[in-house]
C-alpha cells in the first residue's frame, strides 16, 4: 500500500493553497495521513479528491476551530499499527518523547508533525516519521513523504515540494498574486 504523509499545511493562515507538487506526488497513493495543523477543511476536501484521508488535530487546528478532529489515531495497514499524532513535544521533534507516544498508542510506526522539519528515525522497533511541511518549513526544504508498505517491507521517501524560502515571503507573494 502506498501512503502519502503530510503535516503542517497551515492553509490559509500561512499559505494560500497546497503546492501543485503535493497533488502530483500523492497522485497514485491509496491513503493520505495528515498529522495536523491543517487549519482549513478545504485542505482535507482537496486531498480527498485523490485518496481517503485520515487526519488528526494540531495545535493551530484548535485555534481555528473549523474541524472536529481527534488528537491521535491508530490504523492498521498490512499488519502494522500506524499511530498519527501532531507531535506537540518540546523541544520540537524530540524523538525520545515521540517514541514514548508511539508506545502509548501501541504503534510500530508513528507519523507526526509540529516541527515543520522532515525526519526519519528508528528507535528499537519503532519507526518515527515526520513528513515536514509542504508550505511552511523551518530551516529545511518544504516536503511531504511517501510510505510504501508491502508486508514487512517499509520504504519511506521524502519529496521536496518547492524551493526553500522564508515562508513569510511565500504567503505575501501568493497573496499579492491573488489580489491582482
Amino acid at each position: 500500500m502506498l501512503i502519502g504523509l503530510i503535516s503542517d499545511t497551515h492553509i490559509p493562515d500561512r499559505r494560500v493553497k497546497l503546492p501543485q507538487k503535493v497533488l502530483e506526488t500523492f497522485e497514485n497513493v491509496d491513503l493520505i495521513l495528515h498529522a495536523g495543523d491543517i487549519t482549513s477543511k478545504s485542505v482535507i476536501d482537496e486531498l480527498e479528491t485523490i485518496a481517503p484521508v485520515v487526519a488528526v488535530e494540531g495545535n493551530m487546528d484548535r485555534v481555528h476551530g473549523e474541524m472536529d478532529l481527534p488528537p491521535s489515531r491508530v490504523i492498521e495497514v498490512e499488519g502494522h499499527k500506524i499511530g498519527i499524532i501532531h507531535g506537540e513535544v518540546y523541544p520540537r521533534g524530540d524523538t525520545q518523547q515521540l517514541y514514548y507516544h508511539a508506545l502509548q498508542l501501541e504503534a510500530d510506526i508513528l507519523v507526526s508533525g509540529h516541527s515543520h522539519v522532515a525526519q526519519l528515525e528508528k528507535i528499537k522497533e519503532v519507526i518515527l516519521i515526520n513528513p515536514g511541511s509542504p508550505t511552511n518549513p523551518r530551516l529545511s526544504d518544504p516536503s511531504v513523504a511517501l510510505m510504501e508498505i508491502n508486508g514487512n517491507e517499509i520504504a519511506i521517501e521524502f519529496v521536496q515540494t518547492g524551493r526553500p524560502v522564508c515562508s513569510a515571503l511565500n504567503f505575501f507573494e501568493e497573496k499579492a498574486k491573488n489580489d491582482k
